[in-house]
C-alpha cells in the first residue's frame, strides 16, 4: 500500500541526473525478450546458411571414421586417438556457428541501450537474497507480468510448432527410405521453416516487451516534487554539476546566437580570429545591435552561416576588434564606432539594393 502511495505521488519526470545514476547501476530498459529473439534469429541464420555445409562435413567425416573402425586396435592407445581427433574435428567445424552467436548474444543488448557496462550491477546484493525480499518479488506486478509472458510464449511457440510441424507427420515414413544426406536436407528445410515461423510469431511478443520495458522503466525513474527539490540542492553544491550546468549554458546561448546570425546584415571580420554580426533597421532600431560575435573556431562558424544565407561578410580588423571587446551580444554599438559601422552599413545596403 505505501509502495502505490509513493507511485501515486511520483509526478515529476526524471532528471537527467537520476537517469545517469541508474544507468551507472545498471538500471536501464532491457528487454530480456529480445535479446531470446535475436538468439532465435541468429540460430535462424546458421540453420538457412551454414547447417547444410556442417552436415556435409560431419557426414563425410564420420563416414571416414566408421569406414576405418576395423583398423582400429582394440588395445593399446589407439582409440582415445581416434576419440580425440574426432573430437577435435567436430569443435573445429563448430567454431564458426558458436562465435557467431556469441556475437549476435553481445550485438542485441547494444542494439537496445549502446555500448554500456555497470560494475555496479554485478555488485552482489544481500537485500535482494533475502527471503523476505524473493517472497515479495514472487507475488510482485513483475512476476505476474514474466509468468503472462512466459504463458503467451508457451501458446505462440506450440501453436506455430503443431501448424508447420503438422503437415509433415504424415510423410514421415519417406525419411526411411532417403540417403541420408537427402533426409539431412529435407529435415533442414522443415527445421527452417519451423524457426521462421516462430521468428515471426515471437516478434509480436518482443515488440510489446519492449514497448514495456521503457515505460516500465520511465515510471519507475518518475520523481516526486521533493525529490526533484533535494537533487536541486545537491546539485547547487557540487562543483562539478555547477560545471555541467555551466557549460550546457553555454552551449544553449551559443546555439541561440547561431540561429540569430541568418538575421543579420553584415558580419565583420578580423578576418580569421574575430567575427561579429550586426543588425540594423532604421524603421525600429535607433542604433546597430550585435546579435552574434565569437573568436577563432566560433568565427569561422558565423563565417560559415553568414555564406550560406548570403549575408555580407566584410573585413575591417580595427573594427572588428573592438566591436567584440565592447559590445555584448543584443547591445547597441557604442557612439564612438557610429561612424565606421554605419559606412559598412550603407556600403551593404547600397549593394543590396543593386
Amino acid at each position: 500500500m505505501s509502495e502505490e502511495q509513493d507511485n501515486s505521488q511520483k509526478t515529476e519526470e526524471p532528471t537527467q541526473k537520476k537517469l545517469e545514476d541508474a544507468q551507472k547501476k545498471g538500471q536501464v530498459p532491457l528487454s530480456r525478450e529480445f535479446n531470446n529473439w535475436m538468439i532465435l534469429l541468429g540460430g535462424t541464420i546458421i540453420v538457412a546458411f551454414m547447417s547444410g555445409h556442417l552436415m556435409y562435413e560431419l557426414s563425410a567425416l564420420f563416414k571416414g571414421y566408421f569406414e576405418m573402425a576395423g583398423a582400429i586396435p582394440s588395445v593399446g592407445g589407439g582409440l582415445a586417438s581416434i576419440l580425440g581427433d574426432a573430437l577435435f574435428d567436430v569443435l573445429r567445424l563448430m567454431v564458426l556457428p558458436f562465435l557467431f552467436l556469441m556475437a549476435v548474444a553481445f550485438l542485441a543488448p547494444v542494439l537496445q541501450i549502446g555500448f554500456m557496462f555497470s560494475p555496479e550491477a554485478i555488485k552482489p546484493d544481500i537485500k535482494k537474497g533475502s527471503p523476505m525480499a524473493g517472497f515479495k518479488r514472487l507475488f510482485s506486478m513483475q512476476a505476474i507480468i514474466e509468468f503472462l509472458k512466459g504463458l503467451l510464449k508457451i501458446i505462440v511457440v506450440g501453436a506455430v510448432g503443431v501448424l508447420l510441424v503438422a503437415p509433415y507427420m504424415d510423410g514421415l515414413d519417406h525419411f526411411v527410405g532417403l540417403p541420408m544426406l537427402d533426409a539431412v536436407d529435407e529435415l533442414r528445410s522443415i527445421t527452417l521453416r519451423v524457426l521462421s515461423g516462430m521468428l515471426f510469431a515471437l516478434l509480436i511478443v518482443t515488440l510489446i516487451d519492449v514497448v514495456y520495458q521503457r515505460y516500465s522503466h520511465h515510471q519507475k525513474m518518475m520523481m516526486t516534487m521533493q525529490e526533484v527539490k533535494d537533487e536541486h540542492k545537491q546539485s547547487e553544491g557540487d562543483p562539478h554539476m555547477k560545471a555541467r550546468l555551466r557549460q550546457l549554458r553555454h552551449q544553449r546561448a551559443q546555439q541561440r546566437m547561431m540561429q540569430a546570425v541568418p538575421s543579420a546584415d553584415v558580419v565583420i571580420t578580423n578576418p580569421t580570429h574575430f567575427a561579429v554580426a550586426l543588425k540594423y533597421d532604421p524603421e525600429v532600431m535607433d542604433a546597430p545591435k550585435v546579435v552574434a560575435k565569437g573568436a577563432d573556431n566560433i568565427a569561422l562558424k558565423i563565417k560559415e552561416v553568414a555564406a550560406e544565407h548570403g549575408i555580407e561578410v566584410v573585413e575591417d580588423k580595427p573594427l572588428a576588434r573592438s566591436l567584440y571587446d565592447l559590445v555584448e551580444i543584443d547591445q547597441d554599438i557604442p557612439v564612438d564606432l557610429y561612424k565606421a559601422v554605419a559606412e559598412i552599413i550603407s556600403y551593404v545596403f547600397k549593394k543590396r539594393k543593386k
